[in-house]
């Protein structure tokens, strides 16, 4: 049989910097390359099964932002290069002793067909035996999302049985997450989102001991204080701003604020956060950020409880998956534009 000995990829990468503005699917182009199977370094060669789609990918896509300082996956992307992100797929071709062909891998892929992972960095091996979905894995409820979750809410925020929490973004990959563990936990659970479907989800299929619809509130200070007559202990933010501005000053003392993400400030330079420091000084508030990396050493204490309560029906995975490498654009557009609900992922092919 003849063998393959190069593949043709299309990806996706950003035609321009994106700053101080919402994404739009013109901001994208779908590129196309042939990948040589003949390399001389040591090499992993994977079929993309899923990628992950996230918010915090627009801030590497600006011309500036503190946090393409952090990491190698928060490094700031250029116009046509590959955009890298979780994901899950299987090995076409391996140089690498530890990876053969047919493996199933997650780690760190790409926004297209293939990816080419030089050393096998970040790829980690998937029991094909598992009874789970695979999409689960791609940034995830036993992803990114998940660890950020878990991570955020029993290390960050040390909860305490019968306590008040606040979840914002609640309908999304990480704030559905946390208010099932923090119910699960045994704590009073509110979350907001920004629709009458979102809100009835977090209240009749995940959970919740009540939501909101912020879209509808003209004053998030008042609504908290009707939420939260006695005061919120968790702060679990995802979206800064002026949601954050009104949690501090409905916060208990000693209150803990999770400081997860800030979707509305990744695009929108006037809606940064100006919390009350004098509350939080004085109501000695906790405010932390975190990232999911902050948490591998629970990952093995994690991925066994989660999927424990996903086996036995105690957590809902919601997903929003959409299908092809045309498709990302679109699906990554929509998080900014409040289209999605649950985890965001592209399923690039079937098998």
């Amino acid at each position: 049989m003849h063998e393959v000995k190069v593949i043709k990829n299309k990806y996706i990468t950003i035609k321009n910097r994106i700053d101080h503005r919402a994404p739009n699917e013109s901001d994208f182009i779908i590129s196309e390359e042939t990948i040589s199977l003949n390399h001389d370094k040591v090499v992993v060669f994977v079929k993309n099964l899923y990628v992950s789609i996230d918010p915090y990918q627009i801030n590497r896509m600006k011309t500036h932002s503190c946090s393409q300082q952090i990491l190698p996956n928060t490094a700031a992307i250029l116009p046509g290069q590959a955009i890298d992100a979780g994901g899950v797929g299987r090995v076409v071709k391996s140089t690498h002793p530890d990876f053969k062909t047919g493996d199933l891998v997650t780690g760190l892929l790409h926004w297209g067909e293939y990816s080419v992972i030089e050393g096998g960095r970040t790829l980690e091996k998937l029991d094909p035996k598992l009874d789970l979905p695979l999409s689960y894995y791609a940034g995830g409820v036993l992803g990114s999302s998940g660890l950020t979750a878990y991570g955020g809410f029993f290390e960050i925020c040390k909860p305490k049985k019968g306590e008040k929490v606040f979840v914002t973004a609640a309908s999304g990959s990480v704030g559905m997450l946390v208010g099932q563990y923090a119910k699960l936990f045994g704590c009073y659970v509110v979350g907001s989102a920004g629709s009458k479907q979102k809100v009835d989800l977090l209240k009749e299929k995940l959970g919740f001991d009540d939501a909101f619809n912020y879209k509808e509130e003209t004053d998030i200070n008042s609504t908290l204080q009707r939420y939260f007559p006695n005061g919120i202990d968790i702060y679990f933010d995802n979206v800064g701003g002026e949601m954050l501005e009104a949690a501090i000053e409905n916060m208990n003392i000693f209150g803990r604020v999770a400081a997860c993400g800030a979707i509305s400030e990744y695009t929108d330079n006037m809606k940064k956060a100006k919390p009350d420091m004098i509350a939080v000084i004085y109501k000695r508030i906790k405010i932390e950020g975190f990232l999911s990396v902050d948490f591998m050493d629970i990952h093995e204490d994690f991925i066994t409880t989660t999927v424990h309560h996903l086996q036995t029906g105690k957590m809902q995975a919601i997903e929003d998956i959409s299908y092809g490498v045309e498709s990302i654009p679109t699906a990554f557009v929509d998080l900014f534009r409040g289209n999605n609900i649950g985890k965001t992922v592209v399923q690039i092919t079937k098998e």
